[in-house]
C-alpha cells in the first residue's frame, strides 16, 4: 500500500519520492483518499441541491412575486432603498449581496421567477443587507475581509510560480529557497482565507434564520414554503461545509508535498 501511495504521490509531484519516509507517504495517501471521499459526497449533495432547486423553482410562491420583487420589498421595508436588485449570470457572484456595490444579485433562474426558490434566494440575500445595516459584528468582519477571503487562495499558484522563476533565473540555487519561502507564504494566506470562510458561513446562516423569521412573522410564506426553505438552506450549508473541508484537506496535502520535497532534496544532496 505504501508503495502504491509513493507512486501516486510521485506522479502528482512529477518526480520519484524514493527517499521520503513511509510516514509522510502514508499521510499523503490518507489525505488523498479523504479528498476523494469528501469530493464524492459533495458531488452527491450538489446533485440533490440542483434537483431541489429546480423542483422548488417550478412551484409558484404564495406571494405571486418574482425574486426581484421579493428582494425589493424586503429591502424597502427595512429602509434600504439605496440597495439595488440586479440579475447576474456570473459563476463567481450568482445569488449574492455586495456591500461595496450596494447590490443584491440574483441569478436569472430566480430573478423574474415567481417560485419558492426565488423566495428563498431573494429573502436570504436581502437579509444579508439587513445584517449589514444593523452593523452585525460577524457581517462587519466579513465585509472587511471579503477581498482576501475570495482571492487569497488564488494567490497560491502565482506565488509558487514566482518562487520557481526566481530560483531558476535569478538566484540559481539548488536548494529552491524562494520556491519554498513563497510556497509557505501562499499556504499561510490559504489557511487564513480558510479560517475567514468560517465567518462567511456564520453570516449566511444568520441571514437564513433572519429570512425565515421575517417571512414567517410577516405572513410572506406558508408553512409548506418555510419547510422547503429550510431544506434548501440546509443543503447550501452542507455544500459550503464540504467545500471548506476539501479546501482544508488540499492545504494539508500541499504542506505534506513541501515536506516530501524538502526531504527528497535533502537526501539527494547528501
Amino acid at each position: 500500500m505504501i508503495e502504491i501511495f509513493r507512486e501516486i504521490a510521485g506522479n502528482v509531484m512529477g518526480y520519484e519520492l524514493n527517499n521520503v519516509p513511509d510516514s509522510v507517504i502514508l499521510l499523503m495517501g490518507i489525505v488523498l483518499i479523504l479528498i476523494l471521499i469528501v469530493s464524492v459526497f459533495a458531488f452527491g449533495v450538489q446533485i440533490i441541491l440542483a434537483i431541489k432547486y429546480h423542483k422548488y423553482n417550478k412551484k409558484q410562491n404564495s406571494l405571486n412575486m418574482t425574486g426581484e420583487e421579493i428582494a425589493r420589498k424586503i429591502l424597502d421595508d427595512n429602509g434600504l432603498q439605496r440597495i439595488k436588485v440586479k440579475t447576474s449570470g456570473s459563476i463567481l457572484f450568482g445569488n449574492s449581496y455586495s456591500h461595496y456595490f450596494k447590490k443584491v444579485r440574483l441569478r436569472r433562474l430566480t430573478w423574474k421567477k415567481k417560485s419558492v426558490s426565488s423566495l428563498a434566494m431573494a429573502s436570504q440575500k436581502s437579509c444579508l443587507a439587513v445584517l449589514d445595516k444593523e452593523n452585525d459584528p460577524d457581517m462587519k468582519t466579513r465585509i472587511k475581509l471579503t477581498p482576501f477571503i475570495y482571492f487569497g487562495p488564488i494567490a497560491f499558484v502565482p506565488l509558487v510560480i514566482v518562487g520557481v522563476l526566481l530560483d531558476a533565473l535569478i538566484i540559481k540555487s539548488q536548494f529552491a529557497v524562494c520556491t519554498v519561502a513563497l510556497t509557505v507564504l501562499g499556504l499561510l494566506i490559504y489557511l487564513l482565507s480558510f479560517v475567514m470562510s468560517i465567518k462567511v458561513l456564520k453570516t449566511e446562516v444568520k441571514a437564513q434564520n433572519k429570512a425565515y423569521e421575517l417571512l414567517k412573522n410577516n405572513n410572506m410564506a406558508t408553512d409548506d414554503e418555510l419547510v422547503m426553505l429550510k431544506k434548501l438552506f440546509k443543503l447550501y450549508n452542507i455544500q459550503y461545509v464540504n467545500d471548506m473541508i476539501i479546501s482544508l484537506l488540499e492545504l494539508i496535502y500541499r504542506v505534506l508535498q513541501i515536506v516530501a520535497y524538502a526531504q527528497q532534496n535533502s537526501s539527494t544532496s547528501d
